[in-house]
């Protein structure tokens, strides 16, 4: 017996399926169709006798018929919330012009996303949040180191300009 999940059928002896059995599967085939057949015939006339009747009487009954449940739905009440009940067709004068299309998920994602970033760069912009808070500290002490740079270099002008003044002389 070989282990493991693939079998190999090399070397086995082939079976092929007695002509017998075939005729026998075929004969039973054909008995459920004539059984099917004859059982939808006399549905059908069952039908057309209770629809003359019903043309008589009243065409509304026909459209509370399209209305029931089908099978064990009218015994048994659903409570599903991701059940989506069937939409009837809706009339073009019924349609709003006006009501704009539905976002989906992803869209609503994105549009909230760009409005957090749109408001993050304006309060940055304005120095509110952390990140230009310490942008700002930043080059402030940038700016001091600058001007401090730039008063000795010009103290350091003057020095020597002064020893220059003062070797000619």
């Amino acid at each position: 017996m070989p282990r493991g999940k693939y079998v190999n059928h090399k070397g086995r002896n082939r079976n092929f399926t007695n002509p017998e059995e075939l005729e026998a599967q075929r004969k039973k085939d054909e008995e459920e169709k004539k059984w099917r057949k004859t059982r939808e015939q006399g549905s059908d006339d069952d039908d057309e006798d209770e629809d003359d009747n019903d043309d008589e009487e009243d065409d509304s009954d026909s459209d509370s018929d399209d209305d029931k449940a089908k099978g064990a739905q009218s015994v048994i009440q659903i409570q599903n919330p991701n059940r989506v009940a069937k939409k009837s067709h809706r009339k073009v004068e019924a349609v709003e012009e006006d009501e704009e299309p539905q976002l989906t998920r992803r869209e609503k994602e994105e549009l909230e996303k760009q409005r957090a970033a749109a408001a993050y760069q304006k309060r940055h912009a304005e120095g509110k949040t952390a990140e230009a808070k310490a942008d700002l500290a930043r080059l402030a002490i940038i700016k001091q180191h600058r001007a401090e740079a730039a008063a000795r270099r010009e103290a350091e002008k003057k020095e020597k300009e002064a020893k220059m003044k003062s070797g000619e002389s």
